[in-house]
C-alpha cells in the first residue's frame, strides 16, 4: 500500500512539472509574439512617419511671392552674378552652373572643379539672356535671383517658373541688407547656421563702416570707369552705394544709370567737378592718367590721390554690386581713412576670401590685389 502511494505521488509530481513546463513555454511564446507585434508596429510607425514627411514647402521670397520649393535643395541655378556670389559662398557644391564665365585669373582664387560649370546666362543685364535650354538640361531644383528688384520682376519670375516647371525665387539684397539676404538664403538652402555666421560678420563690417563714415571729413571723389575714363558711377545709383557712404560723391547727374558702366560724361565735366580723389575701376585708364596731359589739371591726379579698385575674382567695389562689396567697404575705408579705420586690412580681406570664395589667400596674393 505504501509502495502504491509512493508511485501515485511520483506520477502526480511528474504531471505537475509537465503542466508547469507547458505553461512556461506557452507564456514565452505569447511574450515573443507580443514583442514581434510591437516591433512590427514600431517599424510600420516609422515608415508612416517617413512617408508623412513633406517633400516640398512654401517659401515666401522678397517680392512676397509664395513659391513651392523642395524641402531639401541639392541643385541650384542662379539668374546672374549677383546671385552667384552669395550662393557660391554658402553652397558651392550645389551650383549646377554659373551666370557668366569667370573673370580672367579666377583660377588663382577659385577651385578648379568650379571653373567649368555650364554657363546659364543672365536674366537681367549682362551680355546675354538666360539660356533656358541649358537650364532645363541641368537638374536644378530652384533658380535664385538676388539683388535689387527689377521692374516687372514678379511677372518675369512667374512666367519663367510656369515655362520651365522650376521654382524661381527672389532674395532682395543691398549693401545694408546683405546680412538679411544671407539669412534668407540660409533658410532656403538648409544652411541656417553658416548663413547666420555670414550675416553677423557682414552686419558688423557694415555697421563699423557707417560709424567711420559719420566721424570722418569725407573726401570729394569720383569713381571713374571705362577705357577712355569718361564714365562715372553717379551718386545715388545702385553701384555707387560704397562711394556714397564713404565719400562726397560729386558725380551728380539727372538720370543715374543702374548699369555697372555708369553714366557717360566728357572730360570738360570731369575737369569742372575737379575731384580731390579718384577711384578707377579695373581695366580703366588708371595706368596712363599720370602721363596724360588731359588729366594733369585735375587735383587728384596732380597730387597722386588716385587708386585702382582691386579685382580678383571680382571687382571689390561693384560690378556686380553683390556680397563681394564687403571687400570694397574694407578697402576704401582703409585707403581713404587709414588712421580712423583701425583694423588690419590683410586680416579682414583674408577672412572675407575664405568666406566668399573658399580661398586661402597668401601674403603675395594680398599684396598683388592691393598694390
Amino acid at each position: 500500500m505504501k509502495r502504491t502511494s509512493k508511485i501515485f505521488l511520483a506520477l502526480l509530481l511528474c504531471l505537475v512539472f509537465t503542466f508547469t513546463l507547458v505553461a512556461c513555454i506557452a507564456s514565452s511564446d505569447v511574450k515573443e509574439e507580443e514583442t514581434a507585434v510591437k516591433v512590427d508596429q514600431e517599424i510600420v510607425g516609422e515608415d508612416e512617419k517617413q512617408e508623412e514627411e513633406p517633400t516640398t514647402r512654401i517659401f515666401t521670397d522678397s517680392l512676397g511671392r509664395e513659391v513651392e520649393v523642395p524641402a531639401n535643395i541639392e541643385h541650384i541655378a542662379i539668374t546672374g552674378p549677383m546671385a552667384q556670389i552669395p550662393v557660391f559662398a554658402l553652397s558651392p557644391d550645389k551650383l549646377v552652373g554659373v551666370a557668366n564665365p569667370w573673370y580672367d585669373g579666377a583660377e588663382e582664387y577659385i577651385d578648379e572643379k568650379y571653373l567649368n560649370l555650364p554657363e546659364l546666362g543672365q536674366l537681367y543685364g549682362g551680355k546675354g539672356e538666360m539660356n533656358l535650354e541649358t537650364l532645363l538640361s541641368t537638374d536644378a531644383q530652384v533658380v535664385i535671383d538676388v539683388g535689387e528688384a527689377k521692374d516687372g520682376a514678379v511677372e518675369d519670375l512667374n512666367n519663367l517658373q510656369e515655362q520651365t516647371g522650376i521654382p524661381f525665387v527672389h532674395v532682395g539684397a543691398t549693401l545694408s541688407t546683405m546680412g538679411d539676404a544671407f539669412v534668407m538664403l540660409g533658410d532656403l538652402l538648409g544652411e541656417e547656421e553658416k548663413a547666420a555666421d555670414y550675416a553677423e560678420y557682414f552686419d558688423k563690417v557694415y555697421k563699423e563702416t557707417v560709424e567711420l563714415a559719420e566721424k570722418v571729413d569725407k573726401k570729394k571723389a569720383l569713381y571713374i570707369t571705362g577705357q577712355e575714363g569718361h564714365n562715372v558711377i553717379a551718386q545715388s545709383s545702385f553701384h555707387a552705394e560704397i562711394m556714397d557712404m564713404l565719400t562726397d560723391n560729386i558725380a551728380v547727374v539727372d538720370q543715374p544709370s543702374s548699369r555697372g558702366t555708369g553714366n557717360e560724361v566728357d572730360m570738360e565735366q570731369i575737369l569742372a567737378w575737379n575731384p580731390d580723389y579718384i577711384i578707377f575701376s579695373p581695366d580703366s585708364i588708371y595706368d596712363t592718367v599720370g602721363q596724360d596731359p588731359d588729366w594733369q589739371n585735375i587735383t587728384a591726379i596732380k597730387e597722386g590721390n588716385y587708386y585702382e579698385v582691386p579685382q580678383g575674382p571680382y571687382n571689390w567695389m561693384a560690378s556686380p554690386p553683390s556680397a563681394q562689396r564687403i571687400l570694397g567697404l574694407l578697402w576704401l575705408s582703409h585707403t581713404l581713412y587709414p588712421e580712423e579705420a583701425g583694423f588690419d586690412l590683410q586680416e579682414e580681406v583674408t577672412k572675407s576670401y575664405d568666406m566668399l570664395f573658399h580661398s586661402q589667400l597668401t601674403d603675395q596674393q594680398f599684396e598683388n590685389l592691393v598694390k
